[in-house]
Order: C-alpha cells, then sequence, then structure tokens
C-alpha cells in the first residue's frame, strides 16, 4: 500500500520534468526564431525589387522574383564592384589572419613558456594597450602607412593592425595551461626552442589558433573606419567601407544593399560552421592562469 501511495508523486515528477524539457525546447526554438529571422528576411530581400523591398504592408516572400540586384553587383564596370570588393576583402582578412597567427603565437611562447629580464614589464605594457581606444592609432597609423607609401593599397589594412595584443594574451594563456613535462622531455633529447615551438606546442594548440584566427579573420573583415581612411579608389575597397556607398544621399535601394550584405555574410557563416568545434574547445580550454 505504501509503494501504491507513492506512485502518483514519482509520476508527477517525471511529468514536470517532461514539461520542463519541452518548455527548454520551446524557448531555444523561439530564440532561433528571433536570431534567423533577420537573416532570412535579407536573403529574400535580395530577390526583390527595389519598389517591393520598401513596400507596405512588407512581404516576406517576393512577389516577383527577381536577382537583377546580383547582376548589378556582378558588374565590375559599375560604380559598385561588390565582387571586387569581396575578393579584397577575403584577401586581405586572409593575409591579416596569417600575420596575427604567426606574431601573436611567437610573442605569447616567449611571454609564457621563456624566461628574460622585463617579461612582466613587456606583457603590461601589451595588456595596457587593450585599454587604449582604436580610434587613438588612427593618425600615427596614417602617417606610418603614407611614410611607406601603402595609401590605397591592402597593405595598409593587412599589416598595421597584425600586431595584436589581445592575440598575445590569448595564445599566452592557453601556452601556460600547457604541461611544462612535455617541454623538459624535449629538451633532454637535444631539440631548441623554436623546435619545441613548432613541433611540440603549435601542434598541442590547435583550438586556440584556430579561435585566434576566426576572431582574426572576423576583426579585419568587419574592419570600417581604417579602411575608409586608407583606401581611396573604388576598385581597391574591401566591403564595409564600398558597401556604405550603395546607400545615396537622397534614395537608398535596400533591395541592392540587402545583396550586398548576403554577399559579405557568405565567408563569416563557411568560417563558422568549420571552426565551430575548434573554437567552442579553444575558449574552454582557454583559462585567465598567469
Amino acid at each position: 500500500m505504501a509503494t501504491v501511495a507513492q506512485r502518483p508523486s514519482g509520476f508527477e515528477g517525471e511529468n514536470a520534468r517532461r514539461y520542463l524539457k519541452w518548455l527548454s525546447y520551446a524557448v531555444l526554438l523561439l530564440l532561433t526564431a528571433i536570431y534567423v529571422a533577420p537573416f532570412v528576411w535579407m536573403v529574400l530581400t535580395s530577390f526583390k525589387t527595389n519598389a517591393e523591398s520598401t513596400a507596405q504592408p512588407p512581404t516576406w516572400l517576393p512577389e516577383q522574383f527577381t536577382t537583377e540586384s546580383y547582376d548589378t553587383l556582378s558588374n565590375d564596370n559599375s560604380n559598385t564592384p561588390v565582387f571586387r570588393w569581396f575578393l579584397n576583402s577575403l584577401g586581405s582578412a586572409l593575409a591579416h589572419t596569417v600575420l596575427v597567427v604567426v606574431t601573436a603565437s611567437m610573442a605569447a611562447y616567449a611571454l609564457a613558456r621563456l624566461d628574460f629580464r622585463g617579461k612582466k614589464i613587456m606583457f603590461g605594457l601589451i595588456i595596457a594597450t587593450l585599454f587604449m581606444p582604436p580610434v587613438i592609432f588612427l593618425i600615427p597609423n596614417y602617417l606610418i602607412v603614407d611614410s611607406l607609401r601603402w595609401l590605397d593599397t591592402l597593405l595598409a589594412v593587412i599589416v598595421p593592425t597584425a600586431a595584436s595584443a589581445f592575440g598575445v594574451f590569448f595564445m599566452r594563456q592557453f601556452f601556460i595551461g600547457l604541461p611544462h613535462e612535455l617541454e623538459e622531455a624535449a629538451l633532454l633529447d637535444g631539440a631548441n626552442h623554436f623546435q619545441i615551438f613548432t613541433r611540440l606546442i603549435l601542434p598541442l594548440s590547435k583550438p586556440a589558433l584556430a579561435t585566434l584566427a576566426v576572431l582574426s579573420f572576423l576583426t579585419n573583415w568587419n574592419e570600417f573606419l581604417w579602411s575608409r581612411a586608407v583606401l581611396i579608389n573604388p576598385q581597391n575597397q574591401t566591403l564595409p567601407p564600398g558597401m556604405a556607398t550603395l546607400q545615396g544621399a537622397f534614395t537608398t535601394d535596400y533591395a541592392l544593399i540587402m545583396t550586398g550584405a548576403v554577399v559579405a555574410s557568405i565567408p563569416v557563416l563557411i568560417i563558422f560552421i568549420l571552426a565551430q568545434r575548434y573554437v567552442l574547445e579553444g575558449v574552454a580550454r582557454t583559462g585567465l592562469k598567469g
């Protein structure tokens, strides 16, 4: 009788857990819809005419399906060569990412695993630059780029920002968490620090390197103010400043803008899908030690 009397409370607990599970699924679906809806709207609007993109009331599905905006952006002879901007941004972001990963990982290894005079002071100065607004470096960097005759070239948006204080900090925290026994064993086997760094430390740091690479790519890909300052010729523009020219002073072609946004979002989505596992692992394993 006691067992029979206790069964309803067990069933109630099981039902409560089931309800909470379905409630959590419903909340997740709602959040997914909230985040995905703007992207779906952007894609669908890119296939509308300009008149339909501003129609009231707005329509989700295009009444007149057209690729006119894509045809306009694919024309390199126009004043808005978006695909040329796309290639410029892609080349700039990839080169910038390689430079950041190489320089940040080497500097971080020295600060994390080597002993030399002034190491803590140097690391403190690097961290201090993170608290400075990036805009204050605009004029000094512009003068340096001008003296190097890099104005209106992709080198101007690749090199100056490749010295990443955040990248050094991020990789240093990851390197600190690696066991010293592996390094000591390599030293006993006759390996030097460069061999240890390239053959031992870097292979173990793939999650952190992938995370830094994704963040560096996105930073350069979305750079607007600096690119707008140093890139003048429309053919040399990258996507962010180039996209700003799609909006006129008196009229705005929303279908054209949405098309450009779709083109700009493709590499970001691909990189996130491919590197998602490494990014999550890198963030999880990178603590705040030292």
